[in-house]
């Protein structure tokens, strides 16, 4: 075949969807080679990024190299023959839709990637759930505006549409008014999600107590939060609770907690010797990080003398743990060597005062 043969074969007029089958079948070899460099530099190579990018990336670039390369061609040919045009709307189209994918996908890339450089198991991991809470809660915002981005190019990309949107903007005024005060909740929520993103009075897995109950926050979503209860129950909350009503964080600046245990024994009770198990209870268990302890009488009532004991653990679920251990321990070891020790009543009888017969009597 001549050079003018293959060049009649490939001229515009003549054979538009030949040309357009062959850069449809160029995009694909591009992906394909592509996305094996890709999976062979994953393999070979230790990159977090790179596993993170095969994982997410991989199976939307079939689809938008190909296609981008089929669109630009379409675009000339309308420029020459109009008769192509509405294949080119549906090129566009497609085009714009896996755009928009592809930038939701890069926006998780970065998100994973972020996340993955973070230390959750450090003792005291409160830098890691605080950062955790703000990546989450920008990527959210990032792909409501990607998505939002690429319908509104989508509208303007046609005559027809855009038109229509011209007389929405018009209108806008009138029903900016009616919507805003119909979604006016909706909006307060946005905004105090948005405030707690960044100030942060709860994060993801701080350790809070809600409508009187222990939990963790699993959850912290665009308009409300999720909290994981102790007995796997889940409390679903608007984020503006979070912002108009007291509540406690356990969590809030560091993960370390002081915790007590009250033990209420009779006056008889060798405090002393208390005071010596309870720091032999702790130095035994990995669970006290060695910071504070006490073991102090902080009241007395009619009959009994209130003890408590005071720990310091990492967390709150080891802080719960250590608790129990020093209530068992003690119990136990009172119990065993200081019987005398545990709360009673006593009753005193007193003899009755003798008593001289009555004369009259």
């Amino acid at each position: 075949m001549s050079l003018m043969e293959f060049s009649q074969l490939l001229d515009y007029k003549n054979s538009p969807w030949l040309i357009i089958a062959l850069a449809g079948i160029a995009g694909l070899i591009i992906s394909t080679i592509l996305i094996s460099a890709i999976k062979v530099t994953a393999l070979k190579k230790d990159w977090p990024a790179v596993r993170v990018i095969r994982k997410n990336l991989t199976g939307i670039l079939h689809f938008f190299i190909p296609m981008v390369l089929i669109t630009v061609v379409l675009k000339t040919y309308v420029s020459f023959d109009k008769t192509y045009e509405w294949f080119f709307g549906i090129s566009k189209v497609l085009t714009i839709a896996l755009t928009t994918w592809l930038m939701t996908r890069i926006v998780i890339i970065i998100e994973q990637i972020l996340i993955e450089q973070l230390d959750f198991n450090s003792p005291d991991n409160n830098y890691a759930r605080r950062m955790f809470t703000k990546i989450k809660f920008v990527k959210r915002i990032i792909i409501i505006l990607i998505v939002t981005f690429g319908l509104s190019i989508l509208l303007l990309s046609f005559n027809s549409v855009r038109q229509y949107g011209v007389g929405i903007l018009t209108s806008a005024g009138i029903f900016s008014v009616i919507i805003g005060f119909a979604a006016q909740k909706s909006l307060a929520n946005l905004m105090a999600g948005i405030q707690i993103a960044f100030t942060q009075p709860i994060k993801i897995d701080d350790v809070v107590i809600v409508e009187g109950e222990w939990g963790r926050i699993e959850e912290i979503n665009l308009t409300y939060v999720v909290v994981n209860i102790w007995d796997l129950r889940r409390i679903v909350l608007p984020i503006t609770y979070f912002i108009e009503t007291p509540f406690q964080n356990w969590t809030r600046n560091d993960s370390a907690l002081i915790g007590s245990a009250f033990f209420h024994l009779n006056y008889h009770t060798p405090v002393d010797k208390l005071r010596e198990k309870l720091k032999q209870i702790l130095d035994e268990t990995p669970l006290w990080n060695g910071k504070s302890w006490a073991l102090q009488v902080t009241d007395t009532q009619g009959q009994f003398m209130v003890l408590r004991a005071l720990m310091s653990a990492r967390n709150s679920s080891e802080t719960f743990d250590l608790r129990c251990i020093v209530r068992e321990k003690m119990i136990e070891f009172i119990s065993k060597e200081y019987p005398q020790a545990l709360p009673s009543t006593r009753i005193e009888e007193q003899e009755k005062p003798f008593k001289l017969p009555d004369p009259g009597a």
